[in-house]
């Protein structure tokens, strides 16, 4: 279904409490919102591939403004998810509740960044905070 500029992918259920959607705004290409009722909260996921390395800062933070712009499609009270891939390290030391010890590599400008975001927006790296299998390190 077409909502303006977006489109609604959805699945709808029997009842309203089986619905699934997901909203994808086709100007947004590194960042896509999928919405899900569920019990006790609503679901929102925000999925993302961030520029690498070698973009320009300026499209960097491009990138988090629509994160941000993303987050505004979910309401506050509900659980949400930011997942994807951030091209970013962010370091094996523990920083706050944001980032765990079992990170890899060392942190570079891109997780200091991503970091900061988290630590501004209270959310959790949680793939550090549980050991993985040993990974090659890129340099």
């Amino acid at each position: 279904m077409k909502l303006g500029s977006k489109t609604h992918f959805y699945s709808e259920g029997q009842t309203h409490e089986r619905d699934v959607g997901i909203l994808y705004d086709g100007t947004t290409d590194r960042v896509v919102v999928g919405k899900s009722v569920a019990k006790p909260l609503n679901l929102g996921i925000i999925q993302v591939y961030a520029q690498t390395s070698d973009s320009e800062d300026v499209e960097v933070e491009k990138f988090y403004e629509k994160i941000e712009k993303a987050k505004g499609y979910v309401k506050s009270q509900d659980i949400i998810i930011v997942m994807g891939d951030f091209n970013a390290k962010v370091g094996d030391e523990r920083v706050e509740d944001v980032v765990g010890p079992s990170g890899i590599g060392t942190v570079n400008e891109r997780g200091s960044r991503l970091i900061e975001w988290c630590q501004v927006n209270d959310f959790t790296i949680t793939n550090t905070w549980y050991p993985n299998h040993p990974r090659r390190q890129w340099t």
